[in-house]
């Protein structure tokens, strides 16, 4: 079964059913959680591990129950196991060892939604409900926000899944290249807006030092699974057809490796479709170099015009995203040396640098030829 429509409301999988709905999976509370969950910000500010725990194992489902429950309702029961399971580890408890009943709860729950065992960003923004049942960890106004800012770009990513594989079988001489990059700006400015409103609202010193150590791994009979941090957001939906499918560095594609499998299973069907494919900017490169650079047919300009668009946009939100990076990891500030997605910083520049490579390729593509007299004089 796809998950897709459970990711933005009102958003629909044609031609699969039953047709979910976000308000539906926030709504349940299929373990009855929300008076347990509610007193989990105050266990945290405590550092009551042993209430954490007894919370955890109050809350285990009989096997019949999860055997029993809608998928709706395993994935409401996911996200609530969840914050107790990266509450636990944040006080420096592995919660499967601490509470070894919920071993097989975490893999039935993750083999019926066919997502990984453990709470992912999804559980923790999309399918979180909204007001006084909120799950948190803090409970704080600045984990709220951070959760909104996430819950801000998925309409947008779901929406640039239809556009990104319509954009992969196109050409650039076709007027539908174009149109399909526009669509893209447009959802990929959701992610700008985001990074905006996280940089007035969750300061880093705020995510460094209290957030942070909430999105470690958890061990899972002999696997770690990372928590669900908002460096789960799946922009590679849209790097993968627009340069990152021919264009990218081994670092990156590792990290998509990894990260892939944090993704709805519709996702993942994507990226197997469309890696190792043409990206766009391969497309562009190869049209422009049968034309002559002064005379591109109208529809190619276009075409490059759109596509150096979009990848503006992408290059200015990793620029603001690094730069709040570099805050929160900062020597006086951090404490791990690597982001809640598992990443350095620097491959944060380096797939800048990508961006900004190809923003470039492209944009220089369409540029005017300079006259000789324009040129700098040689040294």
């Amino acid at each position: 079964m796809s998950l897709y429509q459970l990711v933005a409301p009102g958003l629909e999988l044609r031609g699969e059913e039953p047709r979910y709905r976000i308000a539906e999976i926030r709504a349940a509370d299929p373990l009855g959680a929300d008076a347990v969950l509610a007193a989990v910000p105050a266990m945290n500010a405590d550092a009551d591990v042993a209430a954490l725990t007894v919370a955890l194992r109050t809350l285990v489902p009989e096997p019949d129950l999860v055997a029993a429950l809608s998928v709706t309702d395993a994935l409401a029961a996911m996200r609530d196991l969840g914050i107790l399971l990266g509450s636990l580890k944040r006080h420096g408890i592995q919660p499967v060892a601490a509470v070894p009943e919920i071993l097989p709860v975490l893999e039935e729950l993750g083999r019926r939604t066919d997502m990984v065992p453990r709470d992912t960003v999804h559980h923790y923004t999309t399918w979180n409900p909204l007001g006084r049942r909120q799950r948190m960890y803090t409970g704080d106004t600045m984990e709220a926000n951070l959760q909104d800012a996430v819950r801000m770009v998925f309409p947008s990513l779901v929406a640039s899944l239809d556009t990104c594989a319509e954009l992969a079988r196109l050409e650039p001489y076709e007027p539908g290249f174009a149109l399909a990059l526009d669509r893209t700006a447009q959802h990929v400015q959701s992610m700008v807006d985001s990074i905006d409103f996280t940089v007035e609202n969750v300061s880093p010193v705020f995510f460094a030092q209290q957030m942070r150590s909430y999105f470690e791994e958890i061990d899972v009979a002999g696997v770690d699974y990372l928590g669900p941090a908002a460096a789960q957001v799946p922009l590679w939906l849209v790097d993968l057809t627009l340069w990152q499918s021919d264009r990218s560095n081994p670092a990156y594609d590792a990290f998509l490796e990894d990260s892939v499998q944090y993704s709805l299973p519709s996702w993942r069907d994507h990226f197997a479709a469309h890696r190792g494919g043409t990206s766009a900017v391969s497309k562009l490169s190869a049209a422009i170099s049968w034309e002559a650079a002064d005379r591109l047919p109208p529809q190619l300009a276009a075409s490059a015009a759109s596509l150096a668009h979009v990848l503006r946009i992408l290059k200015t939100f990793r620029a603001r995203h690094i730069t709040i990076a570099r805050k929160a990891y900062s020597e006086e500030v951090r404490q791990y040396e690597m982001g809640s997605g598992g990443a350095p910083i620097a491959l944060l520049r380096s797939v800048l640098d990508l961006t900004r490579d190809n923003e470039t390729l492209v944009r220089r593509s369409v540029e005017p030829p300079r006259s000789p007299a324009a040129r700098p004089p040689k040294p």
